[in-house]
Formats: C-alpha cells, structure tokens, sequence
C-alpha cells in the first residue's frame, strides 16, 4: 500500500470517529432524561403475565416491595414499596408508591410473583 492510500485511510477513519463520538454522547444524554422516577404517592401500574397465581397471591391492599436490578451481575437492590389499589385488566394492577423512588423497569416482587413496574396508562 503506497503512502498515499494510507494518509487518505487514517483520515477517513479520524472524521467518522469525531461524527460519531458527539451522536453517542448525544443519545446517552436523552436517555438519562427521559428516565422517569416516581415519588410516594404516585400511581404505576404493576405488569404480570395473566396467570391465576399472581392474580390469587396478589390482593387489592397488599404492599409489596419493589427491588431494581443494576450492573452486569443483576444485582437487586430495594428501593421501595407500593401498596395495591385494584384489578386493571387481565395484566395490570394499579399501585401506588408508599415509600422509595421508583423507575419504570423495575420489580415488586410477593413471594413467589414478580411485577414489572410500568407507567400508568
């Protein structure tokens, strides 16, 4: 490969990586926004598959405690409660936050049943 080709390779690669680098950081940025958090006494709804199970263990003023895995060994961490306040659909209760900070993602977990926190609609 003569001089040339090369000089010309580098600084190909030089600009898409100065492109690049601002769109990722970029992106990172709106992420972190757009992560909600949800203080006591709010109201979320708690996902579940539609099996009889939850639909039995879990009853309408049962407080569960809400964990949030982190890291790459998926570590959980309590990071609050919610108190069940009625049936919503096959797959949904409605919850309201009793103690913490929540973030759609994260677990309530009774027993043996696991929640998928969610937004309410």
């Amino acid at each position: 490969m003569n001089m040339k080709k090369l000089t010309l390779m580098i600084t190909l690669l030089a600009i898409s990586i100065m492109v690049a680098a601002p769109l990722t950081v970029h992106a990172a940025g709106k992420k972190a926004k757009s992560e909600v958090v949800m203080k006591m006494g709010s109201k979320l709804h708690l996902f579940h598959s539609g099996k009889v199970a939850a639909q039995k263990e879990i009853a309408i003023g049962d407080e569960l405690t809400v964990y949030r895995e982190s890291g790459k060994t998926r570590q959980s961490k309590e990071v609050g409660q919610v108190k069940v306040l009625s049936f919503v659909g096959d797959h949904y209760f409605e919850a309201e936050i009793v103690k913490g900070e929540i973030k759609v993602g994260d677990i309530a977990k009774k027993d043996e049943t696991s929640l998928l926190v969610q937004p309410p609609k």
